[in-house]
């Protein structure tokens, strides 16, 4: 087993004994995140010239994998950091201010948040009301974050804006905020379904002399083209798949026991053991396939801001984000009640709760109707073993 294996392993230990008092409370999942920075996880994509391991996508996503085994709540905090992470480290490279931050993700095992969404935007992180405002060689900022995934518990966050008052909604730049660099005041709680863990509340942030420096200067599109969107539908795929894969193994646990109970004869729910099984695996054909093509596409900027890119991103996130429900109420009709029940060896209300959010990190149907866009003018033609 690999040292990240081992590692990880550890970090999951920790985070399944505290798993459903985290969902049961809504409370971050601190315990998990002290553990990953204790492993030295944080900054593992972090370039090794800057204290990092160089860690590639797949890497991540085999942790965001076990770690959505046995607590989603971890995971996705996990895989949020990651895909935050994953735009410094593609796009800071020729910031000396940015490098010095990774460097310090790296030492200090930074946990960075993300700013996208705003009031008054329903939801598209390609539009934003709030802007950069210069003064000489700091800036200023005053955002309405209906979002912000354990924003109270993150040391930076990076958070979207327009370049400046004048600029249109769709001009875009990410800016670096410290904790002792902004204010968070709460405007709404997050008291949901699953998920809870992540303590996704809304906040009025407040940002005052800031250095301008902080400021990416690449436009957020291109960002969220080549690194964001695709860290994002690859890392949360994988947390799924865990879910998906947890579900799986609590209905294989029972249909086996339920075997052995009358030895000779095949239980009821094994046929729909093997259908759920049969899922599962093209599930995880979807997500390696997705990381294949996005690893082979590193570097290549034709590639990561191409259409079929886009489109093979897309279709990861909304047949894998699909497929994990499906699977998971799959396993429910298996295991019946004693999955429904809480506290059973069998209990998958946390699972099911958890995945039903899939299909809305970023609407399927938002996801769908831009494919649908780019799809009207792709050119056809490809072949059995191309992306």
């Amino acid at each position: 087993m690999s040292t990240l294996a081992l590692r990880t392993r550890r970090v999951a230990e920790i985070a399944a004994l505290h798993a459903d008092e985290v969902d049961r409370e809504g409370r971050f999942p601190a315990e998990a995140v002290a553990a990953l920075k204790a492993e030295r996880l944080l900054g593992i994509q972090i370039p090794m010239q800057f204290g990092g391991e160089s860690a590639g996508m797949s890497d991540i996503a085999e942790v965001c994998f076990a770690l959505g085994q046995v607590c989603t709540a971890a995971a996705m905090v996990f895989a949020m950091h990651q895909i935050k992470v994953a735009s410094l480290v593609t796009h800071g490279l020729d910031s000396d201010w940015h490098c010095s931050l990774m460097a310090r993700i790296a030492e200090e095992q930074l946990l960075v948040a993300s700013s996208t969404t705003e009031a008054g935007i329903g939801g598209d992180l390609r539009n934003s009301l709030c802007a950069v405002e210069a003064d000489g060689e700091v800036f200023s900022l005053t955002k309405e974050a209906s979002v912000i995934s354990y924003g109270a518990h993150a040391d930076l966050i990076l958070a979207t804006a327009r370049r400046n008052p004048q600029a249109p909604t769709s001009d875009q730049v990410l800016v670096a905020l410290m904790q002792d660099q902004i204010t968070l005041t709460m405007t709404s709680r997050w008291d949901t379904l699953g998920m809870r863990g992540t303590c996704s509340d809304g906040f009025l942030l407040v940002a005052r002399d800031v250095p301008l420096v902080q400021v990416l200067q690449k436009p957020f599109a291109e960002i969220a083209a080549q690194s964001m969107l695709a860290s994002s539908h690859l890392l949360w795929s994988s947390v799924w798949f865990g879910i998906a894969s947890f579900a799986v193994d609590r209905a294989r646990a029972y249909v086996q026991g339920e075997a052995r109970k009358k030895p000779g004869s095949v239980p009821p729910g094994a046929l729909r053991l093997a259908e759920a099984a049969n899922e599962l695996q093209a599930m995880k054909g979807t997500v390696i396939a997705g990381l294949k093509r996005f690893e082979m596409a590193q570097g290549n900027v034709d590639d990561l801001s191409s259409i079929g890119f886009a489109v093979m991103l897309n279709n990861v996130k909304t047949t894998v984000s699909a497929m994990a429900v499906d699977i998971v109420q799959r396993a429910l009709g298996i295991v019946g009640l004693a999955g429904y029940k809480n506290g059973t060896p069998f209990s998958l209300g946390r699972a099911l709760r958890d995945v039903m959010s899939a299909p809305l990190m970023i609407s399927n149907d938002r996801i769908l109707a831009n494919t649908a866009n780019l799809l009207l003018v792709q050119k056809g033609g490809s072949q059995l073993m191309s992306a």
